[in-house]
Formats: structure tokens, C-alpha cells, sequence
């Protein structure tokens, strides 16, 4: 089975062609990907309108190119899948209006795809991995800890109550002078760093359950940052470092509380996959590599490059419904808000 995926929920246009194969996993056929950093660089973050009309013009180009590196026409395919949120509506909306359109010209199944679902379920296009497992997503927009029980089958087991983990690393970024988009700048900086040098706060760390807080870290730095006046080289260095010391530290605690978590309520995980934007961060894996192995949990990263958004997670997580028979009618509406709880809910009668 073949599926094409489409993803434009935020800045990324990205278009994939993914096939299952019989040993299981999957292979991607193509997966093309066209960023937006250069045109939302000089606003420090995501401008939607711009993001939108992106999309709109590169789209199609895109559709072509994966058709063609896949070297198979729109007829070899089995199902057509479009993220149809959560999202910047305008985005949701160029993908998902595409999506329809091809299946309906081409007479193909749709396939509506939860942007965070496609995150979750990308490893077992990598891996072979049974349910239920956890799965840890840490983006700009979402940072939370999933239960995944099955396809179309998620509960939260805690989220962040502030700030998600990709918008603290751009925030702070931007009180240091560093470019859009923050996350890799800082893991740069970090590198040549002193991590110790400024004892920022830890929240949450040591409580109950799986929730997450970054705004006071944030607000940490940029107290420090206001107190150091000027910043010299090496003040920026350490305040990256510093920060990601306590983001990674956050977020193994937080890990390994909601690990427990998912123990009492579940049983005994499979393994803990992460996807998002920040998942791509080195320290972030290291330490969750590390904690696995202390917890005697397996550890399942896809290669960086899929962490990040893209469009063979969408095709990957439509050819796991497809198979189940979890198809969409046409008139599916986009969802700028859709959290993961609420797939379990929805599924009626093979519909999602």
C-alpha cells in the first residue's frame, strides 16, 4: 500500500510518499520538504497569513516532485492523507482543501490526519514496535506526554501549563540576539557553554505526575539577561547552556514521573518515542537515551530530519488508518485545536 501525506500546519510545506512493507514498517518513497525560515526570519516567529500564502504557491510543486522522485504516478496510489490539524488555520486549510481535492479527482480515499497522532505513530514507521508504548512531543506549539494504546487510541498523561519547549528555546534565543528559529541556535551556543555558571530554576521538578512548566525558567533568563546589561560573548554562551542544563533536567524529570504514571495505569510500556521540533535536540536524546537505559526502558528516536515536521509522518500515520479502515468523507472539517484524547472519542464505525 502506498499513501501520499500532506502537512501545512505551521511552516513547513512538506509532501511524502510513504509505502508499507511486509516485514513491517515502512519505506518512504519520497519526502519532499520546503521550509519557510527565510520569510518568517526578520519577524522573529511564525506570521499565519505569510505562512498560508506560502503554501499556496508551493504546494503543487511540491505534490509533483514527490510524484516524480517516487518515480509512480497519482494512480499507484492507495490513499491520499492531508493534516488537518491542530494548527494555524490558514495552513490546515491549503493542505487539507489539497488533500480533498486529489482524492476526489483521482477517486482515492481520504484520510484525515492529526498533526500530533502523525507525530506519535512515526517511529513504527521506523521501528517495529507493538502498543502501547509513550510517546513524548516537544515542539513550539506542544510539549506533552502521551499513553498510545493502539491507533486512534491516546491519553494525555501531562502536558506543559504554560509554555511549550520550542517556544521557550525561541524566546529566550531572542533575548540574546540570536536567530529565528531559536532551538538549533541555542543547542550551538550551548555546546561552548558553562552550564553551571547560572542556576536557573528547575520547575515542577520532583512532583507528582507528568505536567510541565517553562515559563518561570524563561522568566529567569530574562531577569539575568536584564541584570547583565550588556552581553558579552561568553554571557550568551553560558546563558544558553545554563538553559538547556535546565530544560533537559525538566524534562527527565517530568519523563520519568509520567513513566510511573503510565506503569500504574497501563502496565508496562513497550518503549518512550519522541517527536517534535526539539526532539531533534542532542542533549534532549542523550539524556532520555540515558534515562531509558536507567529505567530499563527501550528508547526509540526517529532519525532527526522526521522528528521535525514533515509530510512521511502524515502519509505514515494515513496508511495505519487506512489499513484499519479509518477513512473520512469529504467534508471532514479543519481543526485548529484538536487535542489527542479526543480520536479515541471520535472513532465511530471505522471513522476518525
Amino acid at each position: 500500500m502506498r499513501v501520499l501525506g500532506i502537512e501545512t500546519t505551521c511552516d513547513e510545506t512538506a509532501v511524502a510518499i510513504v509505502e508499507d512493507r511486509v516485514s513491517g514498517g515502512g519505506e518512504v518513497l519520497s519526502n519532499e520538504i520546503l521550509s519557510q525560515i527565510a520569510q518568517h526570519a526578520a519577524y522573529g516567529g511564525v506570521v499565519p497569513e505569510i505562512a498560508a500564502r506560502a503554501h499556496i504557491e508551493t504546494l503543487s510543486k511540491l505534490i509533483t516532485r514527490a510524484l516524480s522522485v517516487a518515480k509512480i504516478d497519482i494512480h499507484a496510489i492507495d490513499a491520499i492523507a492531508a493534516a488537518c490539524g491542530p494548527g494555524l488555520i490558514g495552513g490546515v486549510l491549503v493542505g487539507m482543501t489539497a488533500g480533498k481535492a486529489i482524492a476526489l479527482a483521482a477517486n482515492k480515499p481520504f484520510i484525515a490526519i492529526n498533526h500530533l497522532e502523525a507525530h506519535a505513530l512515526t517511529a513504527r514507521l521506523f521501528e517495529d514496535l507493538d502498543f502501547p508504548f509513550a510517546a513524548l512531543l516537544i515542539s513550539g506549539g506542544h510539549t506533552q506526554l502521551v499513553a498510545v494504546s493502539g491507533i486512534g487510541s491516546y491519553q494525555r498523561l501531562g502536558s506543559t501549563v504554560d509554555d511549550a519547549a520550542g517556544e521557550a528555546f525561541d524566546k529566550v534565543a531572542k533575548m540574546l540576539g540570536l536567530a529565528y528559529p531559536g532551538g538549533p541556535e541555542i543547542e550551538r551556543l550551548a555546546r561552548e557553554g558553562d552550564s553551571q555558571r547560572f542556576d536557573f530554576p528547575r520547575p515542577m521538578l520532583g512532583r507528582e505526575g507528568a505536567d510541565f512548566s517553562l515559563s518561570g525558567l524563561k522568566t529567569a533568563v530574562r531577569l539575568e539577561v536584564i541584570k547583565l546589561g550588556v552581553l558579552s560573548e561568553v554571557d550568551k554562551r553560558d546563558i544558553a547552556a545554563s538553559f538547556e542544563a535546565a530544560i533537559v533536567d525538566v524534562i527527565t524529570d517530568r519523563v520519568r514521573s509520567g513513566m510511573r504514571l503510565f506503569n500504574e495505569k497501563f502496565g508496562r510500556a513497550n518503549g518512550l518515542v519522541i517527536g517534535g521540533g526539539v526532539a531533534s535536540n542532542s542533549s534532549i536524546r542523550l539524556a532520555l537515551t540515558r534515562l531509558c537505559a536507567e529505567i530499563g526502558l527501550r528508547f526509540i528516536s526517529p532519525p532527526p530530519k522526521f522528528c521535525s515536521d514533515n509530510g512521511a509522518m502524515i502519509a505514515w500515520a494515513g496508511l495505519e488508518r487506512y489499513r484499519l479502515g479509518m477513512m473520512d468523507d469529504l467534508d471532514f472539517a479543519p481543526k485548529p485545536r484538536w487535542p489527542l484524547d479526543q480520536l479515541a472519542s471520535s472513532l465511530h464505525h471505522g471513522k476518525a
